[in-house]
């Protein structure tokens, strides 16, 4: 262990280093990040092509939906106060906004996990929407998906390897690397 200007540097073991650095791991990843975005791509791809998702009755089954987590929480089961009070003063007068987003940000996510394009942003985007779905009381393969999305955001760096993010990432930089017009840094100025 080093101790640089207020840093403490503390050797990454082996396998941390070998499952989110080493792109020898990334055949793993693979297999996480098409399994993963299968899943997301089919159910989103269902909520788009269902008229109470994204037709002529939007918002239909985003208000079945709550108004089933709501009365989980009015018996006391399995859905927090904050989150019911959310899903009745946000979502459900928002309904048709809502799901078009969930239907159209599942395929985006499977889309971006099975291309490996932004691969750490859709995994990200995809525990989000896990989350939101177990706080709702929602079980199903949720925890499971949330257990590989948070692998996968931890994992950026090489998750994407097989994939556009070989490319993407290279070309793109990221924010603490990026260098501006005058050469510097961001964080140095």
């Amino acid at each position: 262990m080093q101790n640089r200007q207020n840093e403490i540097i503390i050797p990454e073991n082996p396998v941390s280093h070998f499952l989110f650095t080493s792109t020898k791991s990334a055949a793993i990843w693979l297999i996480i990040r098409l399994y993963v975005g299968y899943s997301w791509i089919t159910a989103g791809w269902k909520k788009i092509q269902s008229d109470s998702w994204t037709g002529d009755a939007a918002g239909g089954a985003i208000q079945g939906f709550v108004k089933g987590s709501l009365a989980k929480a009015a018996e006391g089961k399995d859905v927090t106060g904050w989150y019911a009070w959310f899903l009745e003063n946000v979502v459900l007068p928002n309904a048709k906004v809502f799901g078009f987003f969930v239907a159209y940000g599942e395929v985006l996510v499977g889309l971006g996990l099975i291309l490996g394009c932004l691969t750490g942003i859709a995994a990200f985007f995809g525990g989000l929407m896990n989350v939101s779905f177990l706080f709702a009381g929602t079980v199903s393969t949720n925890p499971l998906l949330f257990i590989f999305a948070t692998w996968l955001v931890l994992a950026w760096k090489v998750a994407g390897w097989y994939g556009l993010d070989r490319w993407a990432l290279s070309y793109l930089g990221t924010p603490w690397t990026r260098k501006s017009r005058d050469g510097v840094l961001p964080m140095n100025k």
